[in-house]
């Protein structure tokens, strides 16, 4: 990541504006949004499948269920962010299982890279479907977008829901209703 880069675009950014980025309270900024940016997009550079690299063994293949993980990221049209939670279900196979942080871990460096709503879930499940190898994945994205809060439309209440289901709970209607049920979406 080229900080100096984004520090010298930022002051050009706030010259574009007609702002002043040498005065008193701008006189940081350039430095601050290269770190903001530093973090915010930290998903670039970094593959999200590792941290889905240890597998735990258990007696189960029953429904597995996280719901409300924190998601931020940037609308890549904007570059604005959405905020949001994401819920998780997964069927394991063969006793597999992972440690329930690496989800969230795994969502997390996914969000961390300018994107879409809709892309972001599809890739979170299909990342679980091809490391976990479970019977089935459901991904559930509620976010709201400061494109649509803050400029355009002005909706300062929509919210976005986006759904990806693989395998079983995909294929099986019973399946994804209980799944759904459960995440208070059925």
């Amino acid at each position: 990541m080229d900080l100096e880069r984004l520090e010298r675009a930022t002051r050009e950014i706030l010259i574009a504006i007609g702002e002043d980025p040498d005065r008193e309270g701008l006189a940081d900024t350039p430095r601050r949004v290269a770190k903001a940016w530093k973090e915010l997009t930290a998903g670039l550079h970094e593959d999200p499948r590792r941290h889905l690299g240890r597998v735990f063994h258990e007696k189960t293949e029953d429904l597995v269920i996280i719901r409300d993980i924190e998601v931020s990221s940037l609308c890549e049209h904007h570059l604005l962010p959405f905020t949001g939670v994401a819920h998780v279900a997964y069927l394991p196979a063969g006793g597999r299982v992972v440690g329930l942080s690496k989800i969230a871990r795994t969502i997390e460096t996914f969000a961390r890279r300018p994107q879409v709503q809709e892309r972001l879930t599809a890739q979170i499940a299909d990342t679980l479907m091809e490391h976990l190898a479970p019977r089935g994945v459901a991904v559930i994205i509620d976010a709201e977008h400061a494109c649509m809060k803050l400029r355009g439309v002005r909706q300062k209440r929509a919210v976005t829901t986006t759904l990806a289901f693989r395998g079983e709970i995909d294929s099986d209607p019973q399946r994804r209703h209980e799944v759904l049920a459960l995440l208070g979406k059925g």
